[in-house]
């Protein structure tokens, strides 16, 4: 297996001779990160996610409980599996660990068995669980993000914005005269236009933070997060252009003889925690966008 698709498994211990030994059981078939201390375990944990931790309880300022308490109120990491490192045997102890959100414990001195076993086993359901929730956000005609899961990202990245004092844009989309095309075409060869259609946008996208789902019908949504009005439509306007470039026949449009779509653009800049009535008024202010460019001939870009 290449180091690119090993699973990460992020180790935090301030003795630097546990770090050694756990590194050489792990490192020959997982990519290891290790961190000296609680702090440096939440910063590495949050900027480069892993798909396990394996976090010692007694550690000087941040004990391995606290840690792992904020693990689990950050929305970034509260999935991670978090197994304690601990020398500790008391019933208490571990009692405290699992109501904390550990999976499981491993105990000093290492046993190499014991301890590739429980990992295995995590990580193991680790995937099994984001197997689930990635079938549960993908739309199953497109093949891309859906609707459930733009909300998500739309929560995480205003969030952001708010923290980091940057603006956020949504484009709304929607493709020109698709119920005629249906009509004209078939339901089959719609289902088809939506689904290139719909890789043709999420193709457009090249920053890792950008965001395409399906809205629902033949709308697309995208967030871009830390975007401007002029970069939003520089971004709208290519996604234009490669569904123009597709040359999906469609006799009954009026713009073209094959298939485009309109886009509507909003930015803001977020203040204060993310709310629904948030959500709303930023789709609203795209789809109001959007209405302009189909009220203006259609297969074009407009902005508030």
């Amino acid at each position: 297996m290449q180091e690119k698709d090993k699973q990460k498994i992020l180790i935090a211990d301030d003795e630097r001779f546990n770090l050694n030994i756990l590194v050489d059981i792990l490192k020959p078939d997982y990519k290891v990160i290790v961190a000296k201390d609680g702090k440096q375990a939440l910063k590495r944990a949050e900027s480069n996610p892993p798909d396990l931790i394996l976090l010692d309880i007694m550690m000087p300022e941040m004990d391995g409980y606290e840690v792992c308490k904020n693990l689990k109120e950050n929305e970034q990491t509260k999935d991670i599996p978090v197994i304690f490192i601990t020398a500790m045997k008391e019933a208490g102890d571990e009692a405290r660990g699992f109501d904390l959100g550990a999976v499981d414990y491993i105990t000093k001195p290492f046993q190499a068995a014991i301890v590739m076993a429980r990992v295995k086993a995590q990580l193991k359901m680790k995937w099994q669980a984001d197997m689930l929730r990635q079938m549960a956000s993908i739309d199953g005609l497109t093949e891309i993000p859906n609707r459930q899961k733009f909300e998500e990202v739309f929560d995480r990245e205003w969030n952001r914005a708010v923290r980091n004092k940057v603006p956020l844009s949504v484009l709304l989309m929607d493709i020109d005269f698709f119920k005629q095309y249906n009509d004209a075409y078939g339901h089959g060869r719609g289902d088809k236009c939506l689904k290139e259609v719909a890789q043709a946008l999420a193709g457009t996208i090249r920053r890792p933070g950008d965001f395409v789902a399906r809205y629902g019908g033949e709308e697309f949504i995208a967030v871009l997060p830390e975007t401007d009005i002029p970069g939003a439509m520089t971004i709208a306007e290519t996604m234009r252009s490669n569904v123009e470039l597709l040359k999906i026949l469609h006799a009954q449009s009026v713009p073209l003889d094959f298939v485009t779509i309109s886009i509507g653009v909003s930015s803001v800049f977020p203040s204060g925690g993310f709310s629904d009535a948030a959500l709303v008024s930023v789709v609203a202010a795209a789809d109001e966008m959007l209405y302009k460019a189909k009220a203006a001939g259609r297969n074009q870009v407009q902005c508030r």
